[in-house]
């Protein structure tokens, strides 16, 4: 039988918990799958025309689905932002721009050493197209301060 430190220990460790998906509420499910699989690339794996889309990331098993939503209730301006890390960043934003996407923030290199643009879906989601390379797993290092 179990001593009670070994079950309180047994109940102090977490499941390990790994990232499925991202269920994205849309307006109209044509537009979404255009900018989500034609132009950002994702691999469509499963569909129902007009309701609902399921896509997987060419570069691992993490999938998107989105979802035609009815109810502006589960369509909350704001909230999440979906980071989608891209090795070939500029060649990606160039080519979204050619195809009429408009961002808010062109590819740029930020402090904490990521290159990063910003954009938003057809349906106002907000995203962030990333390039980190070594430093997506590095916790950042702030400058220096020099002192005057």
């Amino acid at each position: 039988m179990p001593t009670k430190t070994k079950q309180a220990k047994k109940s102090r460790v977490v499941p390990a918990v790994n990232f499925n998906h991202a269920l994205i509420h849309v307006k109209v499910l044509d537009p979404a799958l255009h900018f989500y699989r034609d132009l950002l690339g994702f691999k469509e794996i499963d569909q129902i025309p007009g309701e609902y889309a399921r896509l997987q990331s060419r570069n691992s098993q993490s999938t998107l689905a989105l979802h035609l939503s009815r109810s502006p209730d589960v369509r909350p301006p704001g909230g999440v932002w979906l980071y989608l890390e891209v090795r070939k960043l500029d060649q990606l934003c160039r080519r979204l721009q050619a195809a009429g996407v408009r961002f808010s923030q062109k590819p740029e290199l930020m402090p904490w050493g990521w290159r990063q643009a910003f954009l938003k879906d057809p349906d106002g989601h907000k995203l962030c197209l990333y390039w980190a390379g070594v430093k997506r797993l590095q916790a950042s290092i702030p400058p220096k301060k020099v002192r005057p």
